[in-house]
């Protein structure tokens, strides 16, 4: 399988499996590439309805030439904790950025959650992120509020009384009970419509049948969601002691 980025003549044959309708997976196999380097491609470059090769291209070219000039403040500064590839981790971050988008996360607020989310410490002010992202103060904010009334992240002040922008370590059970909650609602609107129809009628049987299905997969995730907190949630390694020797870890 080739590595490598993407030439601009299988990012032609990306475009022209896109307009057949053909599955990333598919394109992918054409191209003997991972399914995750098509997917990621397209998702930074338009989406599948509006990605274009030649301006995918250039974009990349960009993204490069950002990256060349950088180089030499990225050479100077200290290696990354434990270990880390600081490569592998930039690629990921990137991966992860679009399963985000892919799964419905608007651009900028998929970025923001996946900076959060692969930090140590699950916090980064605002200075922080735009900086890590290279974006405005103003783009962080927007994507922060909107991570916020989904219950993804939440904002403290620390000991310097500067706001930081936090993911916790349970953010999915709390965005899956956030969810649940409003399927609950939508299954409790569905059944004040059956009076409003009259119950045995078409439309009435229909709403009937959506809360019935909604009340059933609301309770369902429920109580796989607090089952999972209870049974999966893994500790870091040497959490108590890091715990016992606060304020001397760097």
């Amino acid at each position: 399988m080739p590595g490598g980025r993407l030439t601009q003549q299988e990012r032609q044959q990306i475009a022209l499996g896109l307009a057949d309708g053909l599955a990333y997976a598919e394109i992918a196999r054409r191209l003997d590439r991972p399914t995750s380097t098509v997917t990621r491609e397209v998702m930074r470059n338009g989406g599948p309805t509006g990605y274009r090769a030649d301006l995918a291209h250039r974009a990349t070219e960009r993204r490069a030439h950002r990256r060349r000039q950088a180089e030499p403040r990225d050479r100077a500064a200290p290696p990354m904790a434990h270990g880390r590839d600081a490569s592998a981790v930039r690629d990921f971050e990137e991966t992860l950025t679009t399963v985000f988008i892919a799964s419905g996360t608007p651009k900028m607020m998929a970025r923001v959650m996946a900076c959060l989310t692969l930090t140590d410490t699950g916090s980064l002010t605002a200075a922080e992120l735009a900086r890590h992202l290279q974006v405005s103060p103003a783009s962080v904010s927007k994507a922060i509020a909107f991570l916020e009334s989904q219950g993804l992240v939440r904002r403290e002040r620390d000991e310097r009384r500067r706001e930081r922008y936090v993911v916790d370590d349970d953010v999915w059970y709390q965005s899956m009970m956030a969810s649940a909650r409003g399927t609950a609602h939508i299954a409790e609107t569905a059944r004040q419509g059956v009076g409003v129809l009259v119950p045995g009628t078409p439309a009435a049987a229909r709403l009937e049948n959506i809360a019935r299905f909604l009340d059933f997969i609301t309770e369902s995730i429920t109580r796989a969601a607090e089952q999972a907190r209870d049974i999966l949630y893994v500790r870091p390694e040497g959490h108590r002691d890091t715990t016992a020797k606060a304020g001397h870890d760097h």
